[in-house]
């Protein structure tokens, strides 16, 4: 069988914040057997434009997303949320535009990344040879939980893994970044992310992992300013540091 080729969707939070997380994304699935493609003409996803009422910015940017990745078996992101969003190209370009058959198969073939790994391809990551200690709470993304059905797919990777996971009492719970949901209601969105925290302490684990970049940097920012030490980490991170450890502990 050949090797799908998968185009990863970087998104625009990896690319200008934290891009070892595009990094680690494309060991996974090169891991996971795929011939990964990174088109250097991607741009957003669309979504802030989208969730605003510009119409007119979101179908441009919808066209040239289905043109970046025209030609791949698939579609992978390291967010639910702008996999959410291509999703919604359809209902983006309308009934009546020319290239809506176009949104309709990109919507039918993109993925994000733990949904695809699991899924899609059955990846397991190998068991560690040395045992981590290290002890992980999960954060849920609204969107990749509620839109796309993500919930144990990460889970079972990071446990595969050997990553211990101590879960939180409100790991469903939005984090109160919901993209420009912060931006517009500051004083609501900081007192969610303060329960969050308080959430994530009351398990007890040392690091606080999630699917979405824009959650983790809203609760990484929370955590700085409040001097907290708790770390915080893509999922994918944390999967591709186990996977370089095993791969150096195996080297005579």
């Amino acid at each position: 069988m050949s090797r799908r080729r998968v185009g990863l969707l970087v998104t625009c939070l990896v690319d200008f914040f934290r891009p070892q997380v595009g990094f680690a994304s494309i060991r996974l699935l090169e891991a996971a057997g795929c011939e990964v493609v990174v088109p250097d003409i991607q741009t957003c996803c669309g979504q802030p434009a989208w969730n605003n009422g510009d119409r007119g910015s979101s179908q441009k940017l919808a066209l040239a997303v289905i043109d970046a990745f025209a030609g791949l078996d698939a579609v992978v992101a390291p967010s639910g949320s702008c996999i959410g969003m291509l999703r919604q190209y359809p209902a983006v370009l309308g009934d009546d535009h020319s290239r809506r058959a176009d949104a309709v198969a990109l919507a039918a073939r993109c993925h994000e990344l733990s949904s695809f790994l699991v899924d899609e391809l059955h990846y397991r990551p190998g068991a560690p040879l040395q045992p981590n200690d290290e002890a992980v709470t999960y954060h849920d993304g609204c969107s990749g939980l509620r839109e796309l059905g993500v919930l144990e797919q990460p889970r079972s990777l990071l446990a595969a893994a050997g990553v211990s996971i101590r879960e939180m009492d409100a790991a469903a719970v939005c984090c109160g970044f919901g993209g420009t949901f912060c931006i517009k209601y500051p004083d609501i969105s900081g007192a969610m992310v303060d329960d969050k925290i308080l959430s994530i302490e009351r398990s007890g684990a040392s690091t606080v992992a999630a699917g979405d970049l824009g959650c983790l940097l809203n609760i990484e920012g929370r955590l700085a300013r409040l001097g907290k030490p708790i770390r915080v980490r893509h999922f994918a991170e944390l999967l591709a540091s186990e996977a370089a450890a095993s791969s150096a502990t195996r080297r005579p």
